[in-house]
């Protein structure tokens, strides 16, 4: 392992711990992030009292296996490896990628308070490399097609007992709008509960950070005019 990432992993852990998540609960920050580097784009469609609706074009993530662990953070550190490897070059192609942004995090909680939970976590293709993207012996690409996104913002430092209670504000402010319908059909059954986590900023930054709850639904074709 080299000097760098056990540098990075201990910065991530020290951050992760001395910062608390302070909820923010609002929309329309665009990540300083984004204005360095590149961001899969999108257009507001819709809005709310602590919530946007989002339509994302067609993206590609380059992503990983499911991991089983008590912890996101934890979870998200040992994704680190794996993904920055692949950026780095060690793929099909053997090319280096660019850094983007966010990286996601899928959650699927567990049933009960001692039980792992499982984590997915995703690193944004390049447009560029979109049409050639490399494949990986560990990851496995996925590719996005028009996607609907209810987002809510929050700030500081993700912590596991905070991502939890950012989904659940997310899900109050959506219930009884527009766009209630559509997200109950696309998160029932064994989807109820899934969410994402979208981190913004590496852990060296310490200010002005922007993190994201994410449900992914559906919109029906005939129903898209009434609601956009």
């Amino acid at each position: 392992m080299g000097v760098a990432l056990v540098l990075f992993e201990l910065c991530f852990l020290v951050s992760a711990f001395l910062f608390r998540s302070v909820a923010g609960g609002g929309v329309g920050v665009v990540p300083a992030q984004c204005e360095r580097i590149e961001c899969p784009t999108y257009d507001v469609v819709g809005s709310g009292e602590g919530f946007e609706i989002r339509r994302y074009n067609s993206s590609m993530w380059i992503s990983t296996q499911p991991i089983d662990d008590i912890s996101l953070v934890h979870a998200g550190s040992v994704a680190f490896y794996q993904l920055f490897d692949y950026i780095q070059g060690k793929n099909s192609n053997h090319e280096k990628i660019e850094m983007t942004a966010p990286v996601i995090i899928e959650v699927k909680p567990s049933d009960g308070p001692f039980c792992a939970s499982s984590f997915v976590v995703s690193f944004f293709v390049p447009k560029a490399n979109q049409p050639t993207a490399p494949s990986s012996e560990t990851l496995w690409l996925q590719k996005w097609g028009l996607t609907y996104v209810a987002v809510r913002q929050f700030s500081g430092f993700v912590k596991d007992e905070d991502v939890g209670v950012e989904a659940a504000a997310l899900y109050a402010s959506v219930a009884g709008t527009v766009w209630s319908d559509a997200i109950e059909r696309s998160h029932a059954g064994d989807s109820a509960s899934h969410y994402i986590v979208a981190q913004y900023n590496s852990p060296f930054e310490f200010k002005n950070r922007v993190n994201e709850i994410w449900f992914r639904f559906d919109v029906e074709e005939g129903a898209i005019a009434s609601v956009v």
